[in-house]
């Protein structure tokens, strides 16, 4: 029986030695480690590290690995290298390169883990996160979040007004309703030469320029091509936002080879579709 675990380690980065001005030395004691730890102390930064680990689940135990053990090899290797390169003088942390960061994390991981780590991810804001899989060190998944409002009116022509009224309900209100939609676009793109990959800024640029200029504040059924004749549903949306983009992605960042991974679309905060594309979905 072969599982994947995957367990989020929550950490800050403070300015000054590790331990407080004021207190006991943190290596005394990692109290609060669900909201983070070190804890912040001022303006420090925050992060939040996803380490996936896969293999096979102990018969007797029950057990594939310790969640301790993730903690610690987080907090004993990957922690203390963090700290020494934000604290270089030699580069700038916004200078650092990200693929060659996120390359080297995975390292650090592997030899305390036993060669186990299947994936890592960094949420660097909390909309905002970088995947890499140990399988394919030579790649990022860049993930960014995006929102936008609009109108829309679930409705199927071809059948009678009682059919729509008992198939949607209220969202076959004649004038429509409307949605704060939050969108997350993920793209694989390949890890440079200088260990970096294309900034989020130019995903940003893209995305605000083919989907959101064209759907926010919309009437989805009136004001968009594609949904003339298409339900606007949140899984039809996802398509729709997906079939925008695709075809674009490949121009990011200046080494050729950039791919959308998958777009997911909240309608609200308890409901979230996610598209893959037909060739990814069928895999």
């Amino acid at each position: 029986m072969v599982v994947e675990m995957t367990r989020t380690v929550r950490l800050c980065l403070n300015d000054g030695p590790a331990a407080g001005a004021d207190g006991p030395p943190m290596a005394t004691g990692r109290h609060n480690s669900y909201a983070a730890w070190p804890a912040m102390r001022g303006l420090g930064r925050y992060y939040e590290l996803d380490v996936t680990c896969r293999g096979p689940v102990d018969p007797q135990t029950g057990y594939f690995i310790n969640i301790k053990r993730i903690d610690e090899a987080v907090r004993d290797h990957v922690l203390p290298d963090l700290e020494s390169l934000l604290a270089s003088s030699t580069r700038p942390a916004a200078m650092m390169p990200m693929g060659q960061l996120m390359q080297r994390m995975v390292n650090l991981l592997h030899q305390p883990l036993g060669g186990a780590v299947w994936e890592l991810a960094m949420r660097l804001t909390p909309r905002h996160s970088l995947t890499i899989r140990s399988r394919d060190m030579s790649h990022l998944t860049i993930r960014q979040q995006y929102e936008f409002s609009a109108a829309h009116r679930l409705h199927l022509p071809e059948l009678s007004d009682e059919e729509n009224q008992r198939l949607f309900g209220k969202c076959n209100n004649p004038a429509g309703h409307g949605h704060n939609y939050r969108l997350e676009v993920a793209v694989r793109a390949p890890i440079d030469e200088a260990g970096q990959v294309f900034p989020v800024e130019e995903l940003d640029a893209l995305v605000d320029r083919v989907v959101i200029q064209k759907l926010d504040h919309k009437h989805l059924n009136l004001d968009v091509p594609q949904f003339a004749r298409l339900n606007p549903s949140v899984e039809h949306i996802a398509q729709v936002i997906w079939q925008m983009l695709a075809g674009q992605v490949g121009q990011l960042g200046s080494v050729e080879g950039a791919s959308l991974e998958e777009v997911r679309v909240w309608e609200t905060e308890k409901t979230v579709c996610t598209y893959r594309g037909e060739e990814r979905a069928e895999k």
